[in-house]
């Protein structure tokens, strides 16, 4: 037996110095994670497609007050002008109307930018549609349409300005996805398919980019409050898909501020982390998806059974603006309006 003891203590004390050394580890992981930020942003040029409103414009104001020059596009040149009149006096705006999905305008824009700055700093490549509805009544044509703007137009960005950064040594791509983009939502097929082929797509750029000295995160954020939802598309039963889009993203209690995560986009930009997860909410949806993809997989098709059902005629899309009901009038649109005045939000 005492062979059998001498062994359990030796095996012990193995164990504990594993343990002690994976926590040193673990430690220092931490701390290197955490390190001050040594990518200075001020006098730095920044792109943010879909810059001009929202979670965009959010970002917009805290790279301003990092001291960046900023270049901003949209599709609306309305919006341009108007993030353009709101964020001047804060520091130098330069921004272009344009629509990321086709191939030529996504040149002439980037090729703007390039002649205003002669490089590029930081990309953020944050643009965003959004289809909400039951997955048989979505198109072809709603994934081409999210799939170029979600994966196509970040790629197409990432080719244009990633040489140049690579040859100076230096620079930043920001892609902000999704917690769709970890977690598949019910619902919202197209925007979960292209936010995961960008997630995938951001990871393996920054395996190819990070040896040139070139930091590319992956942002995933969690609801967030910018008054998006009258701009989101609705099929099936648009009134009722809408409202439960509509009151879980307006909701100070279950919604993040979007200044708040601003900041954070804008830390780990300059830190240059890997992945940063927005919200309490969304860092435990995605730590239970890591642990177990298949429970997560099995609540969200019990979630599915709550959701409304499709509807007869529900292939025509109907804006959120278009989509209140008697509930959602009262409880919604005094939120979303609030959110929209905020974050440069168009008018419906």
């Amino acid at each position: 037996m005492r062979w059998w003891r001498t062994g359990a203590v030796a095996a012990g004390t193995i164990g504990a110095a594993g343990a002690v050394t994976v926590a040193a580890g673990a430690a220092a992981y931490w701390a290197w994670r955490r390190r001050p930020g040594s990518f200075s942003l001020r006098d730095r040029a920044v792109l943010i497609t879909g810059g001009t409103r929202g979670l965009g414009f959010a970002m917009a104001r805290e790279f301003l007050a990092h001291g960046a020059r900023l270049a901003l596009c949209s599709r609306s040149r309305q919006e341009c002008d108007s993030a353009q009149d709101q964020l001047a006096p804060f520091g130098e705006v330069f921004t272009y109307a344009c629509d990321l999905r086709r191939r030529g305008e996504l040149a002439a824009m980037a090729d703007a930018v390039r002649h205003r700055y002669g490089f590029l700093d930081v990309l953020v490549n944050n643009a965003g549609v959004m289809h909400v509805g039951p997955w048989e009544q979505m198109t072809e044509d709603d994934y081409a349409e999210a799939l170029d703007v979600h994966l196509w137009a970040p790629l197409r960005l990432s080719r244009y300005f990633l040489p140049a950064m690579q040859a100076r040594g230096q620079g930043r791509i920001v892609n902000i996805s999704s917690i769709g983009g970890i977690v598949p939502v019910p619902h919202m097929l197209p925007y979960t398919l292209s936010k995961f082929a960008l997630t995938g797509m951001t990871e393996g750029l920054r395996a190819e980019a990070y040896r040139h000295g070139v930091r590319v995160t992956l942002v995933c954020p969690w609801l967030t409050r910018t008054g998006s939802q009258e701009n989101a598309q609705f099929k099936g039963r648009h009134r009722q898909e809408f409202a439960w889009f509509a009151l879980s993203g307006s909701s100070p209690v279950i919604a993040q501020n979007p200044e708040h995560a601003a900041r954070q986009i804008v830390a780990a930009c300059r830190r240059g982390r890997a992945v940063l997860v927005l919200g309490l909410p969304g860092k435990a949806a995605a730590l239970l998806h890591g642990i177990a993809p298949g429970l997560v997989a099995d609540l969200m098709a019990q979630a599915n059974r709550w959701l409304p059902k499709p509807a007869a005629q529900g292939e025509r899309a109907r804006a959120g603006a278009e989509s209140y009901n008697r509930i959602t009038e009262r409880l919604v649109r005094p939120r979303v309006r609030r959110d929209k005045a905020r974050y440069n939000q168009p008018a419906a």
